[in-house]
């Protein structure tokens, strides 16, 4: 979100957390649920329930974001994995492309392009669906600075 800051990216370190959005809002938000929690027991008047209902409906709504946003960014993913394959994939591996499964493009996004096909044959071969074991079989990282 804020940090612009592109040291390599490997395995190991290509999970992307942002402090303000993973530590300081969740922390306050739920900071803020048990405080309106701890309200309503000391009151228990209706403005108290409002206010917790009202921050359940933030947290509900904090977590809400962040899967619409990684659904966005998978169904994108996948249309430009399917174009990267279609370009780069031998003949005898292009009539395949729809056997992958979304999980298994998102995790080959990170395979550089002389790696690719190979890669590709194995995940179908192998029928590997785990991604963390796709990612792990990745000689040449392609890194994603632009993930959510």
């Amino acid at each position: 979100m804020f940090r612009f800051e592109r040291r390599p990216q490997t395995y190991a370190n290509h999970a992307k957390f942002e402090p303000l959005y993973h530590f300081v809002a969740f922390g306050i938000l739920v900071a803020n649920l048990v405080w309106t929690a701890r309200n309503v027991f000391a009151s228990g008047g209706l403005e108290a329930w409002i206010a917790l209902a009202l921050a359940l409906a933030l947290l509900i709504l904090f977590f809400a974001m962040r899967v619409f946003t990684l659904t966005v960014q998978d169904r994108v993913i996948r249309l430009e994995e399917r174009l990267r394959l279609e370009r780069l994939l031998p003949a005898d591996l292009k009539p395949r492309i729809e056997e992958l499964t979304p999980r298994q493009l998102v995790a080959l996004r990170f395979a550089s392009d002389a790696e690719l096909a190979a890669l590709v044959r194995d995940v179908l071969v192998q029928k590997i669906e785990d991604p963390r074991a796709i990612k792990r079989k990745i000689q040449t990282w392609r890194p994603d600075y632009l993930r959510c």
